[in-house]
């Protein structure tokens, strides 16, 4: 009885390990190759099944017209899936050439691809016998990868439509490019520029009136200059020199002849004025203001 019970296990066993097998391979199903002529109607041409295990007794013909066209629908084992990788491998047999293609695959494993004689490289434009078109689908996983020849591709070519040359898919040296640059900004008109330094200079007047309207204490100047001359000075210049460098930078210096010039005499403003600054403070808390 045990022994009787243990060959129905091996036998169970036996025959589940086909099925196991096939379910850790990628294949296809639905594959169907079919080469389309530019003109020609529909149902015209060339329309071939492919089966997974066998590929085509005949050559499949593209001429420089033609349109290659394959679909199928990704397997692994016996589910439809996007697998990570799929694409039609062409190669010489000769020349061990080779190019791929990939599918576009969708979610549903369904698969499609095309190619026309544009498409491929010059070396298999010169063959004259006939290439092998494989299928190679695999993906992430222990699933073994499906690698096939599916099919044998003759490519016709036109004779009296000439080569594309050799040069234009070699790598080389390049013709040197001339980089045109934007020409530098301009000022605007001369009268424009007059116009809003006129209207500057006449706001001087304006505002020393003001000044002497709202009680400005003008004879603390020669105080101020006594007791404190450098800083004094100093200020007002490096005011004036400012506005030089910004004239400067307006009429012929560019940004980096500017800068240093206006850093420079930045810091000279800055440490004058406040030694100025402190001078008037004293003389406020001096009273004397």
């Amino acid at each position: 009885m045990r022994l009787l019970h243990c060959a129905l296990q091996l036998g169970l066993l036996s025959a589940a390990l086909p099925s196991a097998y096939a379910a850790s391979a990628w294949g296809f199903s639905d594959a169907t190759v079919s080469v389309q002529t530019k003109g020609a109607g529909v149902g015209a041409g060339l329309k071939e099944k492919v089966a997974e295990d066998k590929p085509l007794s005949k050559p499949v013909s593209l001429g420089g017209s033609d349109t290659l066209k394959i679909s199928l629908t990704a397997q692994e084992g016996r589910s439809a899936k996007r697998p990570h990788q799929a694409f039609l491998l062409l190669k010489d047999p000769v020349t061990g050439l080779d190019v791929s293609y990939p599918f576009s695959v969708k979610d549903n494993g369904k698969s499609r691809v095309e190619l026309t004689q544009k498409d491929l490289p010059l070396q298999f434009l010169t063959t004259s016998e006939p290439v092998d078109a494989r299928f190679v689908i695999g993906s992430f996983g222990s699933s073994k990868a499906y690698d096939r020849t599916a099919f044998k591709l003759s490519i016709d070519r036109d004779p009296d439509e000439p080569l594309p040359s050799a040069e234009a898919v070699r790598y080389g040296k390049l013709p040197e490019i001339h980089h045109i640059f934007k020409p530098d900004p301009k000022n605007p008109p001369v009268v424009v520029s007059l116009t809003f330094a006129a209207m500057v200079i006449a706001a001087f007047p304006i505002l020393a009136g003001l000044w002497l309207y709202l009680g400005a204490n003008v004879n603390h100047l020669p105080t101020a200059i006594k007791s404190a001359p450098l800083p004094h000075f100093l200020f007002v210049g490096s005011i004036v020199g400012l506005e030089g460098i910004f004239f400067l930078y307006y009429t012929s210096w560019n940004l980096f002849q500017t800068l240093p010039a206006v850093l420079a005499v930045g810091a000279v403003t800055f440490i004058s004025g406040s030694r100025a600054l402190g001078e008037v403070q004293g003389r406020r808390l001096a009273g004397l203001r």
